[in-house]
C-alpha cells in the first residue's frame, strides 16, 4: 500500500510538472505559427460588369455627359493582423477562423464588388514579418488588374495608429494611414504605432491564453496556439530608439510615435505625404468624456494633415453635435470628475450607476437618506473612473444600464458618443493661437467599414451579423474571465478605482465591452467623383475632397456651388466670396439588390468560397433604384471668436426639402441671404435621405418606456451566448449619404468671380 501510494504521488508530481511544461509552451507561443497574409484567388473582375455600373449611374446623372464618374471603396478594412481581429476570430468568440489579408480583396472585388479599398490594420500589433507580406499581398491584390491605367480593383496600403489617453488631455484618437503608391521606396518602412499604454499593455504585460483553454475545445485548438503565438511575436520585436529619426532606423525594430505631430514628422522624415484620417472620432467606447477637438487644432499637431474624417462606420455615425454633458472635471489634472445631471433626451451613465445603487439599497428597506448618499458615493466614484465607470457598480448587466451614455436621437450613433469629438463640433471649433488666421479643420467626409473579418464594403446587404458587423462575444460563460472582470454578486458597495488601479487592468477590462454589441452596424463607403478608375485619379479625388459618404449602400450624390458667372465648385471645395451664390444638389438612391450573387461572381470564386467568404450573397443590383425621401443642408459658421457657443454656430436642419418618388433621384437648389449679411466664413453639406431598410441594430436598445418617455426596461443585441448566433436584430432605419461641405471664405474685396 505504501509503494502504491509512493508511485501515486510520483506520477501526480511527474504529471503536474509535465502540465506545467506544456502550458509553459503553450503561453509562449511555442506550439503555434504565425499566420500568413494569403494569396488572393480571383482574377479581375469582367471589364462587362466594370461598364455596366458606369453606364447605370450616368443614366441617372445631372450631367450624364460629363467625364467624371463615381467611384465607391472602403479605407478602413482590418484581417488578423490585428490583435482584436485575431480575438474575434476566435471559435471560443463565435469566430469563423482566419481572416487573412487575401480575403479582403476577393471579398472587395467580388463580394462587395466595391472600386477601391486599403488594408489598415493596427500598427501596435506590427511586426517587420508582417508589414512585408501585407505589402506582398497588397501588390499580389493589385497584379490582378490585366489594365493598371484602368484597373477593376484598386487596392491600397496603409496601417492605423490607434491612440488611446486615459484622460480628455491625454487622447487623440485613431488615425488611418493611408499611402498611394505600393512600392517599397514609397511606403513607411514600418506600421508606425502610437506610444502609450494600450500598446505597451500589449507588447509587455498581455499574456497568452493558458494551456485549459485550447484543450477545452480541442478539435479547433490550433487556433489558440498561433494566437499565442501572435502575441510572442508581437513581444520579440525590439523596440526603436526614439531619439533616431525615422530615416535612420533598422528595418527589424517596433515604430512608435506619441502624438499625432510626432507621426507625421516621422512619416515626412522618410520622405512621405500619406493621407491621414481620423476616425471613430466620437465612439465614446474608449474616448474618455469631456474630450473635444479643440487641442488638435494647434499647429504642433499639424490639422492642415487630415484632408478626410471618417464621418461614419460599423462603429457608428461620428456627425452629430449635442449639447449634453457627461461629467463636470473637479481639477486641471483630470483625475477626477463630478456626475452631470440629467438632461432632456440624456443620462450620463454616472447618474444611472447612482440609481442602481439606490434602487438596491431602498430595495433591502434600507433609510433613504443612507440610499441617497450611497448614490450620491456612486455617482463620483462612476464618473471619476471615465470609460470604466460601469466597474463601480458590481454585478450588473448590460441591460441594467438602460439607454443612459446615448445620444437618443441621432442617426445611428456611436456607442457613448462624445459630442466634443464629433465632426459638426470639429466643423464648428477655431484655435485662436494665431488671432490673425485661426486655425481650422477643412475636412471632407467619407464613410468605410472598420471591419475586422477582412470585408471591405460590407454594408451592401444586411446579411451574417458576425461576420458583416463586429458582433463578437463568448460560445459559453466559462470564457467570459478571459476577457472582461469576474462577475460579483450585487451589492451597495460602490467599488472605486483609482487611475493606477484602472491602468493596471488589460484592455478589453477597462470597457463596456457588452452593451457595445448592440451598437454594430454593417459599414459605410467612401465614394469618389474621379476622372477615371486609375489609383492616381482615386488620390487626387480624395486630396480635393471630392467626396461623399453613405451608411453603406450605393446612394449617388452631386453637390455643388455656381456663382454669378456659372463657374462651379464641387464638393469639398474652398472658395474666397462675397456671396453665398447658388448651390445645387442631386441625390439619386442605390439600386434595390436581388438575392445571391451574380453569375460572373459565382464563376471567379466559386460556390464553395462565396457561402464562406460571402456568406452566398453579394453585390447583385436589381433594376429598380431606392427612393429619396427628402434633402437636408447643414449650415455650419465656424467660430470667429472663442467665446461663441458652439451649439449656437450649427444649424442642422439649415433648409430641407421634401421629393417625390422619381427612381431618377431628387434635385433643388438654394442660396443662403444671410451669408453676406453675416459677413462670416460659412461650410455647408448636403445630407440625402434614403428610404428605410431593416437593418443590423438599426434599434441599437430597444427601451420600454414609462408614461414620462423614461426608458425603464431595455433590450440588447449582444454578441455572446445570451443572443442567438444566427439572430440579425434588424430594425427598420433610413439609408444615408453625407457630402463634403463647399466651404465659403467671406472675403471684402470684389473677387475676380463671385
Amino acid at each position: 500500500m505504501k509503494k502504491l501510494i509512493i508511485m501515486l504521488l510520483v506520477v501526480g508530481v511527474v504529471g503536474y510538472a509535465g502540465w506545467q511544461m506544456f502550458n509553459q509552451a503553450v503561453l509562449s507561443g511555442k506550439m503555434g505559427s504565425e499566420r500568413l497574409a494569403g494569396s488572393p484567388s480571383a482574377e479581375a473582375v469582367p471589364e462587362a460588369a466594370i461598364i455596366a455600373r458606369r453606364v447605370a449611374d450616368q443614366q441617372v446623372s445631372p450631367d450624364p455627359q460629363g467625364s467624371k464618374q463615381i467611384l465607391f471603396g472602403d479605407l478602413h478594412v482590418h484581417s488578423t493582423y490585428s490583435t482584436d481581429a485575431f480575438l474575434w476570430s476566435l471559435p471560443l468568440n463565435h469566430g469563423k477562423g482566419v481572416h487573412p489579408v487575401a480575403d479582403a480583396c476577393d471579398y472587395a472585388r467580388y463580394c462587395s464588388a466595391i472600386d477601391f479599398w486599403s488594408i489598415t490594420d493596427h500598427a501596435e500589433a506590427g511586426t517587420p514579418t508582417r508589414w512585408s507580406r501585407t505589402k506582398d499581398a497588397i501588390r499580389e491584390c493589385q497584379a490582378k488588374a490585366a489594365d493598371q491605367s484602368n484597373p477593376d480593383l484598386v487596392s491600397m496600403l496603409g496601417f492605423e495608429w490607434t491612440q488611446v489617453g486615459p484622460v480628455p488631455s491625454e487622447h487623440f484618437g485613431h488615425k488611418n494611414v493611408i499611402f498611394r503608391d505600393i512600392e517599397d521606396d514609397k511606403v513607411a518602412a514600418r506600421a508606425i504605432a502610437a506610444a502609450g499604454t494600450a500598446t505597451d499593455t500589449l507588447r509587455y504585460s498581455t499574456s497568452g491564453l493558458p494551456a485549459v483553454v485550447p484543450m477545452s475545445d480541442f478539435k479547433n485548438r490550433q487556433n489558440y496556439y498561433d494566437f499565442n503565438t501572435y502575441l510572442a511575436n508581437i513581444q520579440a520585436v525590439p523596440a526603436c530608439d526614439p531619439d533616431l529619426p525615422s530615416s535612420q532606423l533598422p528595418s527589424d525594430c517596433f515604430e512608435s510615435a506619441k502624438l499625432p505631430g510626432d507621426l507625421i514628422a516621422r512619416l515626412e522624415d522618410q520622405g512621405l505625404d500619406p493621407l491621414i484620417i481620423p476616425h471613430g472620432s466620437s465612439w465614446g467606447f474608449y474616448t474618455p468624456p469631456g474630450t473635444t477637438w479643440d487641442k488638435q487644432l494647434k499647429s504642433k499637431h499639424r490639422p492642415e494633415k487630415f484632408p478626410l474624417v471618417e464621418v461614419y462606420s460599423g462603429h457608428g455615425n461620428s456627425e452629430e453635435y449635442r449639447d449634453y454633458t457627461n461629467v463636470i472635471a473637479d481639477d486641471p489634472l483630470e483625475q477626477s470628475a463630478s456626475c452631470a445631471p440629467l438632461q432632456e433626451n440624456y443620462t450620463p451613465p454616472c447618474q444611472r450607476a447612482g440609481q442602481i445603487i439606490e434602487q438596491r439599497c431602498l430595495a433591502e428597506d434600507r433609510d433613504a437618506e443612507e440610499c441617497a448618499a450611497l448614490a450620491a458615493t456612486a455617482r463620483k466614484a462612476a464618473a471619476s473612473m471615465g470609460v470604466s465607470y460601469h466597474l463601480a457598480v458590481q454585478g450588473e448587466k448590460p441591460e441594467d444600464w438602460l439607454d443612459s451614455g446615448q445620444c437618443t436621437d441621432c442617426y445611428l450613433p456611436s456607442f457613448h458618443h462624445r459630442p466634443g469629438t464629433s465632426v459638426q463640433y470639429g466643423l464648428a471649433v477655431s484655435n485662436f493661437d494665431n488671432e490673425a488666421d485661426p486655425s481650422r479643420f477643412n475636412w471632407g467626409f467619407i464613410g468605410s467599414s472598420d471591419n475586422h473579418r477582412a470585408r471591405p464594403g460590407t454594408g451592401y446587404k444586411e446579411i451574417a451579423r458576425r461576420l458583416t458587423t463586429e458582433a463578437g462575444g463568448v460560445v459559453d460563460p466559462k470564457y467570459r474571465p478571459i476577457f472582461l472582470p469576474e462577475e460579483g454578486a450585487p451589492d451597495l458597495k460602490v467599488h472605486v478605482k483609482t487611475r493606477a488601479e484602472l491602468t493596471a487592468l488589460a484592455g478589453f477590462q477597462l470597457t463596456e465591452l457588452e452593451r457595445q454589441s448592440s451598437f454594430w452596424q454593417t459599414g459605410g463607403l467612401a465614394a469618389v467623383h474621379t476622372e477615371g478608375r486609375s489609383r492616381e485619379q482615386i488620390w487626387d479625388a480624395l486630396q480635393r475632397r471630392e467626396t461623399f459618404a453613405t451608411s453603406g449602400p450605393r446612394m449617388l450624390l452631386w453637390f455643388d456651388r455656381i456663382d454669378a458667372e456659372g463657374n462651379k465648385a464641387p464638393m469639398g471645395a474652398t472658395v474666397e466670396a462675397q456671396q453665398s451664390g447658388r448651390f445645387k444638389v442631386h441625390a439619386v438612391g442605390s439600386f434595390k439588390q436581388n438575392p445571391g450573387c451574380p453569375d460572373y461572381a459565382v464563376a471567379a470564386l466559386g460556390e464553395e468560397r462565396i457561402a464562406s467568404l460571402c456568406s452566398d450573397e453579394c453585390y447583385n443590383p436589381a433594376q429598380e433604384r431606392n427612393l429619396i425621401q427628402r434633402i437636408e443642408i447643414v449650415r455650419i459658421q465656424p467660430q470667429i471668436s472663442s467665446d461663441e457657443k458652439i451649439g449656437d454656430l450649427i444649424d442642422d436642419v439649415f433648409v430641407s426639402h421634401q421629393c417625390e418618388a422619381d427612381q431618377n433621384g431628387c434635385s433643388f437648389e438654394f442660396e443662403d441671404p444671410e451669408f453676406a449679411a453675416n459677413g462670416r466664413d460659412t461650410l455647408y453639406y448636403a445630407r440625402a435621405i434614403q428610404e428605410p431598410r431593416p437593418t443590423i441594430n438599426g434599434a441599437p436598445i430597444q427601451c420600454e418606456r414609462d408614461e414620462d418617455g423614461n426608458c425603464i426596461k431595455a433590450t440588447l443585441c449582444l454578441g455572446d451566448y445570451r443572443t442567438p448566433e444566427d439572430e440579425n436584430c434588424l430594425s427598420p432605419k433610413d439609408v444615408r449619404a453625407w457630402s463634403s461641405p463647399i466651404y465659403l471664405n467671406y472675403t471684402s474685396a470684389q473677387p475676380a468671380s463671385s
